[in-house]
């Protein structure tokens, strides 16, 4: 399109779209050597992740992390890797999800929106598809971290690096961030509908909502993250309309030696089997796409950590993934942000 009572060598100009941006953590091109380094190396040299002075921490992580951790956890992504598509599985996820949320922002909208995804870490980069938006003619962007509970760590670099691509645009687009959705009832109803369908609507002895841990110093210094966490547990158990003690709230993949957030997952299962429970189910509230920490940790490490201190019965329950009722979270949250837009 070029502008009324322009002269005729004015650039074109597309028409005015509202985009709607997806964003998850990132995965590694493959699982070899070299693509996992790469991405490791931006992944925990982001300083939301890893907040250690750089004179501190680089040399660690060039010289000895980065030289040993793509081959253990390249052997990892190997056991979940989806060779087909020769992607990772939160690739398949999210891209599923991005399908499914533009087939339904089209119906309530149609061509006047544009629907994307992007990672934070590897590819496709924040940067690249907010430029094929803009290109595009996006000039109002909604931008959803798929994060349902904040944390610097993951909601706030998704938008940093949001804020960074915008710099580099010349005509920079409206952009509205989402607020975390952790206790919205529409999530919760569909975190119990899920639990409810995995397990036929049986009552397990202990439900361990197993979260993402972070060092328990982020806490202290104002990150909402955990108490977050322990609401969507609460709301959870609210909503099943089970007795308080059937929930435990655990937290998963600790990285290096201060203490994270507690009780550890992979400790506290073991406890549980130890302590006579031998059947238990897990869930993963913080993930909104199964990845390397659900299928991999969690149906692996924890699981052999509860079998090995005598447990019988492990249920992994599946993140929401690209269920409907999951898209229609996300579709509310975007109604919520784009009033006025369209």
């Amino acid at each position: 399109m070029t502008p009324a009572k322009a002269p005729a060598d004015h650039p074109r100009i597309p028409e005015a779209k509202t985009g709607i941006l997806i964003a998850n953590l990132g995965t590694p091109d493959g699982y070899d050597y070299w693509s996992m380094r790469r991405y490791l190396n931006e992944f925990l040299s982001d300083r939301r992740v890893i907040d250690y002075p750089a004179w501190k921490w680089q040399p660690l992580l060039q010289g000895i992390i980065l030289t040993k951790r793509p081959f253990t956890s390249g052997a990892n992504y190997k056991l979940i890797w989806n060779e087909e598509r020769n992607e990772s599985p939160l690739m398949t996820i999210t891209r599923d999800q991005a399908a499914a949320l533009r087939a339904r922002a089209q119906e309530e909208w149609g061509d006047r929106v544009m629907v994307e995804f992007c990672m934070r870490y590897g590819n496709p980069s924040t940067q690249d598809v907010l430029e094929r938006m803009v290109e595009a003619g996006c000039r109002r962007i909604v931008f959803l971290p798929l994060y349902p509970q904040y944390a610097g760590a993951t909601s706030a670099t998704a938008n940093d690096q949001l804020f960074r691509a915008l710099m580099a645009q010349k005509w920079q687009p409206s952009v509205r961030t989402c607020d975390p959705y952790f206790d919205r009832p529409d999530y919760i109803d569909a975190l119990a509908a899920s639990v409810e369908r995995a397990l036929e609507g049986k009552k397990p002895a202990k439900l361990v909502a197993s979260y993402h841990g972070m060092p328990k110093r982020y806490l202290t210094e104002g990150d909402p993250y955990h108490c977050q966490c322990q609401k969507t547990s609460r709301l959870l158990k609210e909503r099943l309309g089970w007795e308080d003690g059937i929930i435990d709230t655990t937290f998963q993949s600790v990285f290096g030696t201060e203490e994270w957030l507690r009780p550890y997952t992979v400790e506290h299962v073991a406890e549980l089997a130890r302590a006579g429970i031998t059947d238990i189910a897990v869930i993963s509230p913080a993930f909104a796409a199964d990845c390397i920490e659900t299928l991999e940790e969690i149906n692996g490490e924890i699981r052999e950590s509860f079998e090995h201190a005598g447990g019988k019965g492990f249920t992994y329950i599946p993140c929401l993934n690209d269920d409907p009722a999951h898209i229609e979270v996300m579709l509310n949250v975007v109604r919520d942000n784009i009033g006025g837009w369209v």
